[in-house]
């Protein structure tokens, strides 16, 4: 069994980052770091450690005199972070799911399912989130170490984007389906359809996105 340590600092960090990925936090607002940390019980040591990681994911910006900002979203980011997506994961994730063991299907199959089940049962959450780890479950077996933090970065970046994307209704289904339709073609060792469907996934959100930002 492995004892995993979480500091004040990292419980910090993923309570904030998630009112952020949420938009409990909304794009533009400043962080009122004195209510945030009486909201936590949290001195503003752990809280401004907290910030200066959250800023370095992108989801924050930092001005002189005034703080931390939520960062806000915009057209030009979102076809950045898509863009370099579509450049690397559905090749990570094809080459992911050519050296894919039993033990890291089990995995993949796992992290869909548990999206699924969050998803059907209608139940506030971090649907996202899972997102993101059936997404990188994936890419993981593929061996690419810098790659795969690469698209883990990009895929946190990205979150905001997929949340937005989601809003409008039928866009979960329509979601689902293409993760079962990638899912299949992953755990058959497809590579070149799991490519294919991939780069389709992430386009169909650039294009629904454009959209949306532009409105």
């Amino acid at each position: 069994m492995t004892i995993v340590v979480r500091t004040l600092s990292d419980q910090t960090y993923e309570l904030v980052r998630k009112r952020i990925l949420l938009g409990q936090m909304a794009p533009g607002t400043p962080v009122r770091q004195d209510t945030i940390a009486e909201e936590l019980g949290v001195s503003k040591i752990p809280l401004r450690e907290a910030l200066s990681r959250l800023e370095q994911d992108g989801l924050l910006s930092s001005y002189p005199n005034r703080g931390y900002v939520v960062r806000p979203l915009s057209v030009d980011e979102a076809h950045e972070v898509f863009d370099l997506r579509l450049k690397l994961e559905p090749g990570a994730t094809a080459a992911g799911c050519k050296k894919a063991t039993p033990e890291d299907q089990q995995v993949v199959k796992a992290a869909l399912a548990a999206l699924e089940t969050a998803q059907q049962s209608g139940a506030p959450g971090d649907h996202v989130s899972m997102n993101r780890a059936f997404h990188m479950a994936m890419i993981r077996p593929s061996g690419g170490l810098v790659t795969y933090q690469l698209l883990e970065r990009l895929q946190v970046l990205a979150e905001r984007y997929v949340r937005v994307h989601l809003e409008p209704y039928g866009r979960e289904a329509r979601a689902a389906e293409e993760h079962r339709e990638l899912l299949d073609a992953w755990l058959k060792g497809d590579a070149a359809k799991v490519e294919s469907l991939t780069a389709a996934h992430i386009r169909g959100t650039m294009k629904d996105l454009k959209q949306q930002l532009s409105a």
